[in-house]
């Protein structure tokens, strides 16, 4: 599980920027075939070893896939309205996934656990075969920033092998303070490679608009919340109530399978009220979620608890869309790879972070208790990010 996800958020940025240099088109082919590789490798992998590895090469090819494929939608459609509906149906992807991804796994695992990787064949040979028809995406050649791309993928390798691992070595034992200490290093070398370098990989100023930077904060603390919950919601089910790992599933189905009924329909809304209002209200509906799961009972009915989790998946998809639009049109179309990859990864961070943040509180006290303690502080920091959106719908208004 490590091994994909760090491979996987560390390598977002540089994914993006490389989607950039040689197209869209031509780094989504490399990404799917890599992760397609992987997956047969992983399914036919005779020992732990093997697997732990071929779950690396995955991570690598999902983290080249994700990037170039925002940027492909960005060369798709020029018209921002028309992007924001795609970005929206690019959502609905992840979120037919989350709904499905814990019920078929259950379900195969049931099988055969190899199963959950041959899967992926079929699915990346249709992919193959349907982008053979998208035209050639242009290349926008530069100077290869090596101290940034080196610094950018060693400091979020260092901060999510911390984030994880710190949750079980603990965060202050010496090897996780050093992995913390190195991500630290390697973000200053970062940023000064981007300020003072020639051909920066991410120039800084992209950043400016506050559009942006509010967009990608808004998205690190959203992403924690959902996916920390995710988290301890497993963990309540299945050691709390006693559920197994299909029911636990199934009772996931509620928060995810709405998200792929409404993504349509927040489309439109997303044209007709633009970016910054979505994400409003996708935060004041993710957050009544969270309240709402904090003041139940310990022995409340299951399936009460998971009827209040649907407003945080419904939360999720009226925000998750709308900030990827927010910053996609704010970033130059050649580069729409690199607006993709700092997206990305902010979404990674933010949930690396929320599972990390959630587990510690839970670590520290009653397991009841720090799950309200987790679900109610994420809460307040979404409502207090609502009026940073509402300053950024002002701002908008008082701009035109």
């Amino acid at each position: 599980m490590t091994g994909y996800t760090l491979m996987f958020s560390a390598l977002q940025l540089f994914a993006g920027t490389f989607s950039d240099r040689a197209g869209a088109r031509r780094a989504y082919v490399i990404g799917m075939i890599v992760f397609v590789v992987a997956s047969a490798a992983c399914a036919s992998s005779p020992s732990l070893p093997v697997l732990v590895g071929a779950r690396i090469l995955q991570g690598i090819g999902g983290a080249m896939i994700t990037p170039a494929s925002l940027a492909l939608i960005r060369e798709a459609h020029h018209d921002a309205a028309a992007r924001g509906r795609a970005i929206v149906y690019w959502g609905l992807g992840g979120s037919v996934a989350a709904a499905a991804g814990p019920v078929l796994g259950g379900i195969l695992t049931q099988l055969d656990w190899r199963l959950i990787f041959f899967v992926n064949l079929p699915v990346g040979a249709v992919a193959l075969g349907v982008l053979s028809r998208v035209a050639v995406s242009p290349r926008r050649p530069a100077p290869f920033d090596w101290a940034g791309q080196i610094s950018a993928v060693v400091g979020l390798a260092a901060v999510t092998y911390g984030i994880i691992e710190g949750a079980e070595s603990g965060y202050g034992s010496t090897a996780i303070v050093l992995m913390f200490a190195l991500a630290v290093v390697s973000l200053a070398v970062f940023v000064i490679a981007q300020t003072r370098g020639q051909h920066p990989m991410i120039p800084l100023d992209l950043f400016r608009p506050r559009a942006v930077s509010t967009a990608l904060i808004i998205a690190v603390v959203t992403m924690a919340g959902f996916y920390g919950l995710v988290f301890v919601q497993s963990l309540y089910f299945q050691q709390e109530r006693g559920a197994s790992a299909l029911e636990t599933g199934l009772l996931f189905l509620p928060m995810t399978a709405p998200v792929a009924i409404l993504n349509p329909w927040v489309g439109r809304l997303m044209t007709r009220y633009g970016h910054v209002a979505m994400i409003a209200a996708g935060q004041v509906i993710m957050a009544a979620g969270l309240i709402g799961l904090c003041l139940l009972p310990a022995d409340a009915p299951v399936l009460l608890v998971a009827a209040l989790m649907v407003p945080v998946g419904v939360g999720g998809s009226f925000t998750v869309p709308s900030i990827i639009s927010q910053v996609m049109d704010n970033f130059p179309a050649e580069r729409a790879g690199t607006a993709s990859g700092v997206a990305n990864t902010a979404r990674q961070v933010g949930g690396s972070l929320g599972v990390a943040i959630f587990g510690a509180v839970l670590a520290s006290g009653g397991f009841i208790t720090g799950l309200r303690a987790s679900l109610g502080a994420t809460a307040v920091v979404l409502i207090v990010l609502v009026t940073a959106s509402l300053a950024l719908q002002r701002r908008r208004h008082t701009t035109a």
